[in-house]
């Protein structure tokens, strides 16, 4: 166990999260001192826990009483069934002249909103819808970068009540098809265009195709984002139903909003699963599961201050993007990035970082590992002096990428490995401002999140890989699935692992830390010889190579068992030849154990990704065993297979 960074105690003494201990001992009585005692108390007392989260961070709504209807299965809990409250009110409650949402386009294109001129947009597109009859409930749908009109649409549908679901313009048609057409939206929020990687991509056509086949509109609003950036005049689709946003709203005047009070768990999102394996998975979450996770989140584990600028490089396709809206119920400005993180020059992310004194960095796994790849040392370049936390997601952070940090990002500072998912809109398994961070762990299980891995009999296990499971509610469970007769695909997707516990689908181990370390996904784990192994471990000993930029590793059924075959890329120029194989071996018995190393080792040029950059591990091991893929549509790069 190796401490890379920890806390001094003047930051510990004014991090939230022990404000927020002081305030539960003061309505609660003494709790332990360790992060362990509280998060055991947030277990035992979840009702208790759960409701000190609304009033320590002031909710603005009712409470309605309990807390918790536990219910007889843990898919029945209903968190504040009494409550009444707007999740766009919580929001946008802060309203002054300091900065509340900044945008930057890698074109250099940049615009910013005070929070005064945030309510106003919020209020002008609110009236447009009310004057179009949307009501509760009704479906929105959004093609769109990572630009303020997002952030605008999507807190303008839940300031009355609308569904905002959202993905990146760089979705195909039939992606968005596949995607859209399940929830049948009312209206559809597209751009123009977008710019990636030094192109700009004109949509139009694919919008006004994507619009004729999606019965249930009533109206396209287009955002030129395109033409803004360019110069050139705004045109608008010559399709039925098709308007500017400019002249959507027309002469709604800025003014105060009439926020909707709605039920805690009234929708809020619908998110998509990535559909590698079929249609996409339409997951429904609520209003109130998501403002409370977010809030605990931001606030206790990333120490989330007023006036903070945070930044997580997402699109609008990653539930990230949600994730980052929320910030701004904790009064800290966000900030969104459209584009290439290595355009022109790799550098400029971490110049928006010391432009805009960036305090939380997000991003992911595989980015910093380009970043070591390439030789980056953005803390050696740019002045980092504001950043606090740096959050990662996407997949497993290897030992290596966190001693690349170290040296090369900033030393002050919380390393902060995240993991959750879509299902669940925020994290299990999380950061921790007050505590040591450990070489190659995650810190800590999320407070009020009951986080424990499992063997394959349904005991507790540490020290060991197994099943990372919840065993108890939390309010950010999916409301539903959309059109899901029964709850049968929800019961089946999370609950039939383990009868009535969440199974999250992460081959996981709990350290003696209590930390985490995850290894993969669990229908992408090996299983040569009978023995499990996390894609993971493999990883972490392959791409410590510097000939190698990445790798990914897949069983194929062979003579009766299972042998790992290793996919690798390799720098450009390079060819995999006997010795670089011979080494990789080496390093793989030794790191890991004579069952990791692989029967073969391949070049390939690149390897297929989800849109949201994770590796697709289960398309590779479906097109080597001559499966169909059947949703093409959620890969980044089909190509690649």
């Amino acid at each position: 166990m190796k401490i890379l960074w920890q806390p001094s105690e003047e930051q510990i003494a004014r991090a939230n999260l022990a404000a927020f201990r002081r305030f539960l001992t003061d309505s609660h009585g003494p709790i332990g001192e360790a992060y362990a005692d509280l998060h055991a108390w947030s277990i035992e007392h979840l009702p208790d826990f759960w409701e000190a989260v609304w009033d320590f961070f002031d909710v603005i709504g009712e409470k309605g009483g309990a807390a918790l209807e536990p219910g007889n299965h843990m898919m029945d809990a209903r968190f504040f069934p009494n409550a009444r409250f707007n999740f766009a009110e919580n929001v946008l409650r802060r309203r002054d002249g300091a900065d509340a949402v900044i945008f930057r386009s890698e074109t250099g294109y940049a615009s910013r909103l005070s929070w005064e001129e945030l309510h106003g947009e919020v209020s002008r597109l609110t009236q447009a819808l009310r004057a179009g009859g949307l009501e509760p409930g009704d479906r929105i749908a959004a093609c769109l970068p990572n630009i303020p009109e997002a952030v605008t649409g999507a807190l303008a549908a839940a300031s009355l009540g609308a569904v905002w679901s959202s993905c990146s313009p760089d979705f195909g048609e039939q992606g968005i098809l596949d995607r859209f057409r399940q929830i049948e939206p009312r209206i559809l929020v597209a751009c123009d265009g977008y710019f990636y990687n030094g192109k700009t991509i004109d949509v139009r056509e694919k919008v006004c195709r994507v619009a004729e086949q999606i019965p249930s509109l009533e109206k396209i609003v287009i955002v030129p984002h395109r033409a803004e950036v360019t110069g050139e005049p705004p045109v608008c689709p010559d399709i039925p139903h098709a308007v500017l946003l400019q002249d959507y709203v027309g002469d709604f005047e800025e003014g105060e909003i009439a926020f909707t009070p709605l039920p805690f768990s009234h929708p809020l999102y619908i998110l998509f699963s990535s559909g590698t394996t079929g249609l996409p998975k339409c997951i429904v979450h609520g209003a109130g599961g998501t403002l409370l996770q977010h809030l605990k989140e931001h606030r206790l584990h990333s120490d989330i201050q007023p006036d903070d600028r945070v930044f997580f490089f997402t699109t609008c396709g990653w539930m990230m993007w949600n994730w980052l809206v929320t910030a701004l119920a904790s009064r800290a400005a966000i900030l969104l990035y459209d584009g290439s993180p290595f355009y022109p020059d790799g550098n400029v992310l971490y110049e928006y970082a010391e432009s805009e004194g960036m305090t939380l960095f997000g991003t992911s796994a595989r980015y910093l590992q380009a970043l070591e790849k390439n030789g980056r040392a953005p803390g050696e370049d740019h002045d980092l002096s504001e950043l606090r936390t740096l959050a990662t997601t996407g997949s497993p952070l290897l030992p290596a990428s966190f001693d690349y940090v170290y040296a090369h990002i900033k030393k002050d500072l919380c390393l902060s490995s995240i993991s959750g998912g879509t299902d669940i809109i925020s994290c299990f398994v999380l950061g921790n401002p007050t505590g040591p961070v450990i070489r190659g762990e995650i810190q800590v299980k999320g407070l009020g999140m009951a986080v424990e891995v499992w063997d394959e009999d349904g005991q507790r296990i540490t020290g060991r890989k197994g099943e990372l499971v919840c065993t108890r509610p939390f309010p950010s469970m999916p409301v539903c699935f959309w059109n899901d007769a029964g709850n049968a695909r929800y019961r089946a997707a999370y609950f039939e692992r383990f009868p009535g516990v969440w199974a999250h689908g992460d081959f996981a181990e709990e350290t003696a830390s209590g930390g985490f370390i995850l290894y993969g996904r669990s229908d992408a784990v090996l299983n040569p010889g009978g023995v499990r192994i996390g894609t993971a471990e493999i990883y972490r000993q392959v791409e410590g190579f510097d000939e190698v930029l990445e790798s990914v590793a897949v069983g194929q059924e062979w003579e009766g068992d299972t042998r790992i075959l290793l996919f690798v890329v390799l720098r450009e120029g390079l060819t995999l030849e006997e010795d670089l194989i011979d080494r990789i071996k080496r390093q793989i018995r030794a790191g890991a154990s004579p069952r990791h190393i692989p029967a073969r080792i391949i070049q390939v040029p690149q390897i297929p990704r989800t849109r949201s950059g994770k590796i697709s591990e289960i398309a590779v091991r479906d097109v080597i065993h001559g499966r169909e893929i059947r949703n093409l549509e959620a890969l980044a790069n089909p190509e690649a297979l």
